[in-house]
């Protein structure tokens, strides 16, 4: 397929404003109305879902399935997004993986965060290396670093706490600064 500028760069495209920017891009594939809409010169890039990485413009190996999936995201590289809203105002946090419905929504410049389950780490923005499963695991942490919460609702309160393990059902759910737990 051909974008509006006429390059092919073995690039697909299906939808309403897909892949508008395309100048050097390549291997892109985008599926839903403006996916890929920015898109300049990334690469290796996978989007389905209506506004799936619309801001992306030099970001590369990125997948977002979802709608709005990594919709803000510009230069942020290996990034894998599945769910709607999925790491959505994530710019240039990269090695960052979220599945599950809302999470790691907010994160912006996190990176090396994995978040598994509907809204787990989703207020996160800047925090690192955090990980959590399960639904609401993490989800007030906004720069905590570190953590790591597997279990319904574990974890569910902190937002700058760092170096904590949660395991079970909300454990650790009220800990919100404490460090090292």
């Amino acid at each position: 397929d051909s974008n509006k500028n006429g390059n092919t760069n073995n690039n697909i495209a299906i939808g309403k404003d897909v892949l508008r920017s395309v100048t050097g891009g390549s291997y892109l594939t985008a599926v839903g109305h403006e996916a890929l809409y920015s898109n300049t010169t990334g690469y290796n890039n996978t989007a389905f879902g209506s506004g799936a990485l619309k801001a992306n413009i030099s970001g590369l190996a990125n997948t977002a399935i979802g709608s709005n999936s990594l919709q803000s995201n510009t230069t942020a590289n290996f990034v894998t997004a599945v769910g709607n809203h999925a790491l959505r105002n994530n710019t240039t946090g990269g090695n960052n993986t979220a599945v599950g419905s809302g999470a790691l929504e907010f994160n912006s410049t996190g990176e090396l965060n994995s978040a598994l389950g509907y809204d787990a780490l989703k207020k996160n923005t800047t925090g690192i290396r955090n990980t959590a499963i399960g639904v609401n695991a993490l989800v007030d942490n906004t720069t905590g670093n570190d953590n790591t919460a597997t279990g319904f609702g574990a974890l569910l309160r902190n937002t700058t706490g760092s170096n904590n393990t949660a395991t079970g059902w909300y454990a650790l759910a009220l800990n919100t600064t404490g460090a090292d737990n």
